[in-house]
């Protein structure tokens, strides 16, 4: 007999019941490592699959992981470049994809990641046809659409990271200026995950105080506290990282457990994340960009209908174009 059987003896004749919540991370480089990390220290899945094309250094951020398992509460920590690993998937993260070179357009970058999402998303569908689909990749409005047209799910279970680490670097800097808790300042950033994006400054507000109510030129031109130049520190704040260390991890690899957590918990809680938007707010063409909308355990179950004024409804609309205008070239 081994020490195993000397020791334990198997009671339960049927066979166990497996794990329940889930979660994979495609791509193991720096994004889907802070993801990685972020998800388990939140305790928010049961087993973590890991999936990359990178063998080597995929099987050693695997043991990295499992070294630490005495400190985690995830029972299984797997990874392996072959899909099946992640069979039975609850939620699905997909952070893997072709980084932009230096002169590359964003158009180049998105046909090579278009292309990169043929090989992923199939393999998710068939071994988690049931899973909820997130995509954290970029262009991530571009490529949620194209995960949602290669997968044929519903849309309620394909969501973008979208604006929620660009709401949550808003709810930062808006906290400095104030010397609040970010979590204390409310304020919604939407549209696309990038340049054109659109800070909501009628619904900006501390404890249900609307702050243009206090100061009726915040966001604009002529506004003597310069509030403009949080939106413009939240669009720049992405290549400052860069710029400074090379890539962003920390900030988007928690922004990704906030989401992930509201869907393994069914918390029903309102993210700025990415949805198709067809039909809402002026928006004629099929594209998906970030608004208020509810996560629980189905997915993204509800929107929220913003109250927008006319030039934050333009705005929304020249950043659907403009997606509108890369995503129509490309070749799926």
């Amino acid at each position: 007999m081994s020490t195993k059987e000397k020791l334990i003896s198997h009671v339960m004749k049927e066979q166990p019941i497996g794990c329940q919540n889930k979660v994979t991370v495609v791509g193991v480089g720096m994004v889907g490592m802070a993801s990685a990390i972020s998800i388990l220290l939140k305790d928010l899945c049961d087993e973590l699959a890991l999936v990359d094309v990178m063998e080597d250094k995929l099987k050693g951020e695997a043991m990295d992981l499992q070294h630490g398992s005495l400190f985690l509460k995830t029972h299984k920590i797997v990874a392996d470049k072959d899909y099946s690993v992640t069979a039975n998937s609850k939620v699905v993260v997909v952070t893997a994809g072709a980084r932009q070179q230096e002169g590359e357009s964003r158009l180049n970058l998105v046909q090579r990641n278009v292309n990169i999402f043929k090989f992923i998303i199939p393999n998710i569908v068939k071994y988690s046809p049931n899973c909820i689909l997130m995509v954290v990749s970029n262009p991530v409005d571009i490529l949620t659409y194209v995960a949602w047209k290669l997968s044929g799910f519903p849309r309620h279970r394909v969501i973008g990271s979208g604006t929620n680490l660009d709401s949550a670097r808003f709810r930062h800097l808006m906290g400095e200026k104030l010397n609040l808790h970010p979590s204390s300042c409310h304020g919604w950033i939407i549209g696309e995950h990038g340049d054109s994006s659109v800070p909501v400054w009628s619904g900006v507000n501390v404890a249900g105080v609307s702050l243009q109510s206090l100061n009726p030129k915040m966001g604009a031109e002529g506004d003597s506290e310069n509030w403009k130049d949080v939106h413009k520190k939240v669009v720049d704040g992405a290549y400052e990282v860069i710029k400074l260390k090379g890539y962003t991890s920390w900030a988007i690899g928690m922004s990704v457990a906030d989401l992930v957590e509201s869907i393994t918990k069914n918390l029903h809680k309102v993210h700025p994340v990415s949805t198709l938007v067809q039909g809402l707010h002026g928006v004629k063409d099929e594209v998906f960009l970030s608004i208020p909308s509810v996560l629980g355990n189905s997915g993204l179950t509800d929107v929220i209908h913003m109250t927008l004024k006319p030039e934050e409804e333009k705005q929304l609309v020249k950043s659907a174009e403009t997606l509108w205008g890369v995503q129509k070239e490309l070749t799926m």
